[in-house]
């Protein structure tokens, strides 16, 4: 996303799983040394620390093959994957502990976005790649600039995608490709709709980066977007409130590094009704 295209980085950063330990007075589940069954307990504490036989490739290729019916009506896709390799993800996981079926349909999901998961699965990456520069692999297919936020959509469904599936690092990763692209205000404009239409309040890994974009420009880009702009504010009120609150953060800031005595304090005066 430079001015009007400019690049915002952005990701989140890895989760460190918490770890507790179980037991107490009521009643540790200990073998004391010398104990009766202690040669026993010992053999299955020692069954119990043997790391579990790694997969291979070729054991996710023998799994069963699970259908997935994307979509509906006319528009319905059908794709394959193995179950070993779904079950990475908790959704997937849900499905097949309530039933036995080797079929899930996704009805409300992008055709598009389900194939760059299954890619992801196989390969741990998706197309685009990124580079080892910071930048992504061009797609010869596309415009270097994204005019009408196609490119940008692609990755925020992903994105959207990968938190209903629960994959963090997936979801990671696309949020990093968003801001490798560039774009115009139009493309920032569809891309801003889909992000306040498909994301929580509470997520502001993704909201934030779009409110600072346009609280930064809005001033210039509003009048490329040819009435759009007006639009997405009355139609997404949390999208204004959010932009606006960028601007206001931003000047008591810079009246703070100025040192200015009434930062905080009203500067509206009006005189008083007779």
């Amino acid at each position: 996303m430079a001015d009007p295209e400019v690049q915002i980085s952005g990701g989140n950063p890895p989760v460190e799983a918490d770890v507790e330990m179980e037991g107490g007075e009521d009643g540790p589940d200990v073998t004391e040394i010398g104990s009766r069954g202690s040669a026993a307990g010992g053999a299955a504490a020692e069954e119990d620390d043997k790391p579990a036989p790694r997969l291979t490739f070729v054991d996710y290729l023998k799994s069963p093959m699970i259908e997935l019916l994307i979509g509906s009506g006319d528009s319905q896709t059908l794709l394959m994957a193995h179950k070993a390799l779904l079950i990475k993800s908790p959704f997937f996981t849900e499905q097949f502990s309530s039933s036995g079926n080797t079929r899930i349909e996704l009805v409300d999901d992008d055709v598009d976005a389900i194939s760059c998961f299954l890619e992801y699965l196989y390969t741990g990456e998706y197309f685009p790649h990124k580079l080892s520069g910071g930048a992504l692999e061009s797609d010869p297919s596309l415009p270097k600039i994204d005019d009408n936020g196609a490119q940008l959509l692609k990755h925020a469904k992903v994105y959207t995608l990968a938190e209903k599936l629960g994959m963090p690092l997936l979801k990671s990763l696309s949020h990093s490709k968003i801001h490798l692209i560039t774009s115009t205000a139009i493309a920032e404009i569809a891309y801003a709709r889909y992000v306040y239409s498909h994301t929580t309040r509470s997520d502001l890994t993704i909201r934030k980066p779009v409110a600072s974009f346009w609280g930064q420009r809005s001033h210039v880009l509003r009048h490329e977007t040819e009435g759009s702009f007006r639009d997405m504010c009355l139609e997404y009120p949390e999208f204004a409130f959010d932009v606006l609150s960028f601007v206001l953060d931003a000047e008591e800031k810079r009246a703070q590094r100025r040192g200015d005595d009434e930062v905080g304090k009203s500067a509206r005066k009006r005189a008083r009704g007779q």
